[in-house]
């Protein structure tokens, strides 16, 4: 009995001979983060369900209201009605604005594909840790697909707003078939700023609290209710102050809207390099977001 006791627990193997034996017998670490090449392949193989999976969201949002569906394009319509009554009439900052309705609701729709895209990526993985502990996937799968829903919904709006634009007097013309392009490259921004703060909200779930005021703020000064280029050509403003106005990429990409869509916004009114700016908004903010969510890869949902 006491030689038993006396006997000294067995030395661990060390983590080379562990390493080794997995590797001989074909054995990986479990939720271990692959390449990034082999990561974006994963996701385009789950390319269907991202899809059904956004649309399935899209369709759910309303399903117990009474008006259902009518939803995506009345809550957007109620924001815009009540900005324009506070900053249009109120503070007079449709005076100068030529066409202020289809402006604002231009700015009020473009705005809140960003600001939805956002809140909902922030809540992408602390949101959904059932289906992340459950499912193995790439779970960039979650925030790319509630970016693809935000704008689906975007689109149910613009239908609204091309009936608004025509009523208000503008004329179909050629250049509204660049919203195309400016919506590609505001959706690939969207979704690299998405990823990058539902890695953040995953890790302290407390920024989704944070977002709404963040977001309110951003708003203010993106030129949604008032016009940028009027404000930036008078001399009291410091320099600085005028570039990041006209940097700023949510009115980089509300301003090329409204520059594809309203004939009496006219080019002089867009910032300089309006275009580089939103390719190298969509660019840094997609591909930098795509790495910072996919090297924290093997993190979400655990703990």
């Amino acid at each position: 009995m006491s030689q038993v006791l006396d006997t000294p627990p067995p030395t661990p193997a060390p983590a080379e001979d562990l390493a080794a034996l997995a590797a001989r017998h074909g054995l990986s670490v479990s939720g271990a983060r692959p390449t990034l090449p082999e990561y974006v392949r994963q996701l385009w193989e789950r390319r269907h369900f991202i899809t059904a999976f956004a649309t399935a969201k899209l369709t759910a949002q309303y399903s117990q209201a009474k008006l259902g569906q009518l939803w995506q394009v009345m809550n957007p319509l109620l924001n815009a009605a009540v900005y324009y009554f506070i900053f249009g009439v109120l503070l007079g900052t449709k005076h100068g604005v030529p066409d202020y309705i289809p402006f604002l609701v231009t700015g009020v729709f473009i705005w809140t594909f960003t600001q939805s895209s956002i809140l909902a990526g922030t809540r992408a993985i602390s949101g959904n840790l059932g289906l992340v502990r459950a499912l193995h996937f790439p779970r960039a799968a979650l925030p790319i697909s509630f970016c693809l829903q935000q704008l689906q919904q975007l689109l149910f709006s613009m239908a609204a707003l091309i009936v608004i634009l025509l009523c208000f007097g503008v004329p179909v013309a050629a250049s509204w078939l660049l919203a195309l392009p400016a919506l590609i490259l505001q959706f690939t921004f969207n979704a690299g700023v998405s990823m990058i703060m539902a890695r953040m909200g995953a890790k302290t779930p407390d920024i989704a609290q944070l977002m709404p005021f963040i977001l309110r703020t951003w708003m203010y000064v993106s030129g949604v209710m008032w016009s940028i280029d009027k404000l930036t050509k008078k001399d009291h403003l410091p320099h600085l102050l005028t570039v990041a106005l006209e940097t700023n990429p949510a009115a980089v990409y509300i301003d090329l809207m409204r520059y594809a869509l309203i004939d009496s916004f006219h080019a002089h009114q867009l910032p300089p390099h309006v275009w580089a700016a939103a390719f190298g908004w969509a660019l840094l903010a997609g591909v930098g977001g795509f790495i910072y969510f996919w090297k924290a890869e093997e993190t979400y949902g655990r703990g």
